[in-house]
């Protein structure tokens, strides 16, 4: 504990956003929101939202309140969450960003000839 307090409010706060990506894999939240928050079927896109409507949301979510029955799965996830993980995880989830994968398929023996059969 002593270590956290002579680092700067700059580092806890990367500290922070570390702990929150490593939470948000923990929980799975990528299974159903995707590993950059996209959002994927019924569950919404976390990324490029609002910091405030993330808190709120998960603030409902921890007072059982869903807007539809995919949500209720959320709610156990938003109570495991104290406040400052709450507030950090708000914070994280709306600096998400997609990041874009080189090619999948660079590779030699792959070509563009169907599926791949001679």
């Amino acid at each position: 504990m002593k270590k956290q307090l002579l680092i700067p409010l700059f580092g806890m706060t990367m500290f922070a956003h570390a702990d929150m990506a490593t939470l948000y894999l923990k929980n799975a939240c990528n299974s159903c929101h995707g590993m950059y928050g996209e959002g994927m079927g019924a569950s919404p896109r976390l990324q490029g939202q609002r910091e405030e409507v993330l808190l709120r949301r998960l603030k409902d979510l921890q007072n059982g309140k869903t807007r539809s029955a995919f949500g209720t799965i959320m709610i156990s996830f938003a109570k495991s969450l104290d406040e400052n993980e709450t507030i950090e995880m708000a914070k994280y989830l709306s600096t998400m960003k997609k990041v874009i994968p080189k090619e999948r398929y660079e590779h030699d023996s792959f070509d563009n000839t169907g599926d791949g059969s001679s």
